[in-house]
């Protein structure tokens, strides 16, 4: 299930209600509507996760020049990072499935740390006390980009609906995004996109 603000208001760390059923079934629509805009790239969808996307190398979009603020001071670049496989990851800590796959992506980044894969967090529409005790109680070792104002995220709504958190980008060592998972992003599905994008010159 992807989450999005519309649908709850965060008070302390917790998601209360604060639209009415049937407009939750017109926002759910929109989402829906959005998961496929003809303006997010086109790739191969798989038929045993139905989030996940993955693009070839002559359809694999770009991903733009993002610097932002890190959660725990200084800037990052994401050009920085080229030549390294990269794993960007869209959460909130108010997000419940961003909680639930948590776990898998902390992980990942200790299993892939020692081959050189780069993780990279983007926390957004969230404050920064609510975001680092999340990455403490999920042993979140990578850094996060503040975007509480959904700036960063605009960058990839090409990509990416706007409203659809968690979302995770797998990026090649040339930085073209090579797959893509829009919801929960598992153990398994990380690895598999992980290695895909490893064997890319």
């Amino acid at each position: 299930m992807i989450l999005a603000s519309v649908f709850a208001a965060r008070t302390r760390g917790s998601l209360i209600p604060v639209v009415s059923t049937a407009a939750m079934v017109t926002a759910g629509t929109l989402l829906l509507a959005a998961c496929s805009a003809p303006s997010t790239p086109s790739g191969t969808t798989s038929a045993l996760n139905p989030g996940t996307t993955t693009f070839t190398s002559a359809s694999a979009p770009r991903i733009p020049n993002v610097t932002g603020r890190v959660l725990t001071g200084g800037k990052l670049s994401l050009a920085s990072y080229r030549g390294h496989v990269t794993v960007l990851n869209f959460w909130g800590s108010w997000c419940t499935v961003c909680r639930e796959e948590a776990p898998a992506l902390s992980a990942a980044a200790r299993h892939f740390g020692p081959a050189g894969v780069q993780f990279i967090g983007v926390d957004v529409q969230d404050n920064t006390a609510s975001a680092e005790a999340y990455m403490k109680d999920f042993k979140i070792g990578y850094p996060s980009l503040s975007d509480s104002s959904d700036q960063i995220a605009l960058e990839f709504s090409q990509v990416i609906p706007v409203t659809a958190f968690p979302s995770t980008l797998i990026i090649s060592r040339n930085q073209r995004i090579t797959g893509r998972i829009i919801g929960n992003a598992s153990a398994s599905n990380l690895s598999n996109l992980i290695q895909k994008a490893q064997k890319q010159p």
